[in-house]
């Protein structure tokens, strides 16, 4: 589906109806990910109108020399939830830097979110600021590695768990995703940190957000950590703070049953809560 904004067609994916999800995905990926690792959670459960988005630069949505950051990026976000879900009271679930901007979304629209889902969210922008474990290989799969030829092999050669589940996920979703993104475009961006950030502190909020919240954090992400996030956890009055042991920054897949399960869990203190 298409969302025509001022200056950007936003592409995106419907699935379910009822109250709407908006699902924020990685940096440089696309809605892919983000629909195979949460549609399993929805097997059985209704009353849910799942909002896919690919975000600028990323999937089928075009990059724009004007959207010059991540408050661009956060703008343009904004813009699809006032045209799409047209006042509706929303959720809003975020991954990596997808939770930076589930975030922004929060911060600016708080009174119209029932609920929010931050999945390894990237909470500081400069990597070189970033407390961070070091890269670690908890579950390796020998045969499964002799099994592939080098190139597939490679795939998993830094994985904190090696699987078929992991090597499945990178060859369908994330690799290209990747491959299919304005690669180009994102790095102007992501390479710095003023433009990577937002330009106000997104996690000083001038009140704690109210609503149901659910933060997983990886305790083997080498990529944003799990530290750095303890920082806002106050931010949220309502919400869940796990540290999931052998989760590297795709937990959604390293511990996909209880991915799962913390995201049902969350998902009906979110009607709880939207129905009270």
């Amino acid at each position: 589906m298409e969302c025509a904004l001022d200056n950007l067609t936003v592409r995106y994916q419907v699935r379910g109806k009822g109250r709407p999800l908006l699902m924020l995905h990685g940096w440089g990926l696309d809605h892919r990910h983000m629909r195979s690792e949460m549609e399993p959670v929805f097997e059985g459960r209704t009353g849910w109108q799942r909002l896919y988005i690919d975000l600028p630069g990323c999937g089928q949505t075009a990059s724009r020399p004007s959207i010059r950051n991540q408050d661009d990026i956060l703008d343009v976000v904004l813009a699809f939830v006032d045209k799409v879900i047209a006042g509706r009271r929303f959720a809003v679930a975020g991954m990596s830097a997808g939770g930076l901007l589930a975030r922004g979304v929060a911060c600016r629209r708080g009174p119209e979110v029932d609920g929010l889902l931050l999945t390894v969210p990237l909470a500081i922008a400069e990597d070189a600021r970033r407390d961070r474990p070091d890269a670690v290989t908890l579950v390796e799969d020998a045969a499964l590695l002799a099994e592939l030829d080098e190139e597939n092999a490679q795939l998993l050669a830094g994985a904190v768990v090696q699987s078929r589940a992991l090597l499945e996920a990178l060859r369908r979703h994330y690799n290209p995703a990747s491959e299919a993104a304005d690669q180009e475009w994102l790095s102007r961006i992501r390479q710095d940190p003023a433009r990577y950030g937002f330009s106000f502190d997104v996690d000083a909020p001038d009140s704690p957000f109210p609503a149901p919240t659910l933060i997983l954090l990886g305790r083997q992400d080498s990529s944003v950590g799990y530290r750095d996030q303890w920082r806002f956890v106050e931010n949220y009055n309502r919400g869940t703070v796990a540290i999931l042991d052998r989760a590297g920054h795709l937990l959604a897949v390293d511990q996909q049953a209880l991915f799962r399960t913390l995201v049902s869990e969350w998902l009906d203190r979110v009607e709880e809560y939207a129905g009270s």
